[in-house]
């Protein structure tokens, strides 16, 4: 039994010993090392600006806010006169599709006007200068061979109606 005791106290010895040598070295190290911190310049002091703007308008005067008014029905009214014929006609077959979902898969020529073909789904259409296409109040402006091009009414980000440029290109079948 002393013969089991003894590497247990043996054991027991080196693990003290090798504890405060590493106890030691961490003291050194940390004597050794300084924190580099770099000082926080001054804070700028406030200066307080004085009004200069006595001539224009108070900013919540009755007269700025008419201004405002008119403004917003000027614009209000430009919309209308954008959007009110749209409105107001027949909606075609092919307004209900999203442009991103049809596929211009030909061109050819009746009459001697540009007729495109047009792939909704697995259904073929053939379309004309003039003809509404997408979910955009789209019309159609120009057909040449590869592409056709609308003009279609869309909302910008601060929520007015603009006139913007789209076009379908011609998209080649994989079998």
């Amino acid at each position: 039994m002393v013969v089991a005791l003894l590497p247990l106290t043996l054991l027991v010895g080196c693990t003290s010993e090798s504890e405060s040598e590493l106890r030691d070295w961490m003291a050194q190290q940390k004597s050794q090392t300084f924190p580099k911190v770099t000082p926080l310049s001054e804070p700028k002091q406030f200066k307080p600006e004085n009004y200069t703007e006595v001539t224009e308008f108070e900013p919540f005067s009755i007269k700025k806010l008419t201004l405002a008014l008119k403004n917003d029905a000027a614009q209000a009214s430009s919309n209308a006169a954008l959007l009110e014929p749209e409105l107001a006609r027949r909606k075609e077959p092919l307004e209900e599709f999203p442009l991103d979902t049809m596929a211009l898969v030909g061109s050819l020529v009746r009459a001697g006007q540009p007729v495109a073909l047009v792939t909704v789904g697995k259904l073929l259409y053939q379309v004309r200068l003039g003809d509404h296409l997408g979910q955009n109040y789209g019309r159609i402006t120009k057909i040449v061979e590869t592409e056709i091009t609308l003009r279609e009414i869309v909302q910008d980000a601060a929520g007015e109606w603009i006139e913007r440029t789209a076009s379908l290109q011609l998209q080649e079948r994989s079998k």
